[in-house]
């Protein structure tokens, strides 16, 4: 019977999702479509009903709603800006100092904001209009941004590593915002390693000369921005707060903030209101339907019957990291990050704690494997934010894409093989 109910649940959902259906009414459908095999017809609807609803009774959630308003406000409020100018101080005159700029730049807005596509969006409109002026190749930076935007999942706080959490069963989402900073400045430094290839190949020019006092300066204008990421962090690692505490923290400092720098009106408020919402529907949605999704495969045994069958195969740890982290990038590729860590953690999590796999180590593989995802077709959706902005065609950034997919597959080979890139800080911290 379990055999069964994993075709049903696998093939209905592929089925519903090639019919155009959207992810989140896929996963209710064929949730549903799996438990009628067992259960009549109205208490099968009742039950995904239900568990879609508990599945959101978390108060760790409330972090998700906060930190998207958040990452709304600082979109409006002149924080992009300056981030742009602080790492334009920090690259001075290196040639193709822009495309280093987009990368830093990513990995400080991207984690202030936590959301890669509003990384995408802001530095993409401002950036890209300066690299069009100094004759950069549009497709080699759009390449750049799509896959820089990524470091904000990986570099906290990020929604989808509290998603990991509640995926998990309760993973310490402190534990998780600190393990993710060292890979995710790994991902910016081979990023920026691949940028340096394109710059020498193309001869791209060399950024201005940069005064000592102009470095001075935009640190100075940046830093009431950066100390937002030492106020959440912080406080959650020294538990003053949670992090649903800290998300709500975040909203009122990033709203003060945007009010000082005079870069956010009043009047702006409803729209940013309004846009935070259906970011959170959405979200939500494919949370509650991927919960009801969990709960049907827990009631069909199915985790435990992949799992016996995995480690049937191989009880290696590398191996079966190996097949998890080439399953994960196929899923990446037409699946969202946000369904895929709900529904594949419950999956995978149990094969890799029983060979020795830490699960903080193996939530940052899973987002970091899962970002890269969202750079490639058919449904990456950074991509399609990266060439909305430049107004290009997809098939004109996947030539210059692919180099920087490539260093994203080092970064994500090299956590895999040396866990105490993940779990150092952590454990230094006593976290874990």
């Amino acid at each position: 019977m379990e055999w069964i109910s994993i075709l049903i649940l696998i093939l209905s959902f592929l089925v519903l999702l090639l019919i155009g259906m959207p992810v989140a009414w896929s996963l209710g459908l064929s949730s549903f479509f799996t438990l009628i095999v067992t259960v009549a017809a109205l208490p099968a609807a009742t039950t995904i009903a239900q568990r879609m609803a508990t599945g959101l009774d978390s108060f760790s959630l409330l972090a998700i709603p906060f930190f998207v308003l958040a990452g709304e406000i600082m979109n409006k409020g002149g924080i992009a800006n300056r981030l742009i100018d602080f790492a334009k101080g920090l690259t001075g005159k290196l040639p193709g100092g822009l495309l280093y700029v987009n990368v830093i730049a990513s990995m400080l807005f991207g984690a202030i904001a936590g959301s890669a596509a509003a990384a995408a969006s802001a530095l993409g409109s401002i950036l890209g209009k300066r690299m069009d002026e100094e004759g950069y190749p549009k497709t080699l930076g759009v390449a750049v941004n799509v896959t820089a935007s990524t470091t904000g999942l990986v570099i906290p706080p990020s929604n989808v590593l509290i998603i990991y959490s509640l995926a998990s069963g309760g993973v310490s989402i402190a534990a998780l915002f600190v393990a993710g900073y060292l890979p995710g400045l790994l991902l910016g430094l081979v990023l920026m390693l691949c940028a340096a290839f394109f710059i020498k190949k193309n001869n791209l020019p060399p950024g201005e000369t940069i005064r000592f006092s102009f470095l001075v300066k935009s640190f100075w204008r940046a830093l009431p921005s950066l100390f937002l990421l030492f106020l959440v962090i912080g406080g959650i690692v020294a538990g003053v707060f949670t992090a649903t505490e800290a998300s709500a923290i975040a909203v009122v400092y990033t709203l003060i903030l945007s009010f000082l720098y005079r870069e956010l009106k009043l009047s702006e408020l409803p729209g940013i209101l309004v846009r935070s919402s259906e970011t959170t529907a959405v979200v939500l949605l494919l949370i509650g339907t991927s919960m009801s999704m969990s709960w049907v495969m827990s009631a069909e045994d199915i985790p435990q019957l992949i799992s016996d069958f995995m480690l049937t195969l191989s009880d290696n740890k590398w191996v079966i990291l190996l097949v998890i982290n080439l399953i994960l990038l196929f899923i990446g590729t037409f699946m969202d990050i946000t369904p895929a860590v709900l529904i594949f953690t419950p999956i995978f999590l149990p094969v890799v704690t029983k060979v020795g796999v830490d699960p903080v180590h193996f939530g940052i593989i899973m987002v970091v494997n899962l970002c890269i995802g969202l750079c490639t077709p058919p449904v990456g959706s950074l991509l399609f934010v990266g060439v909305s902005i430049a107004k290009i065609s997809l098939t004109q950034v996947l030539r210059p894409l692919l180099p920087f997919f490539l260093a994203m597959i080092v970064a994500l080979v090299l956590l895999v093989i040396f866990p105490e890139i993940t779990l150092a800080l952590p454990r230094l911290f006593g976290l874990i």
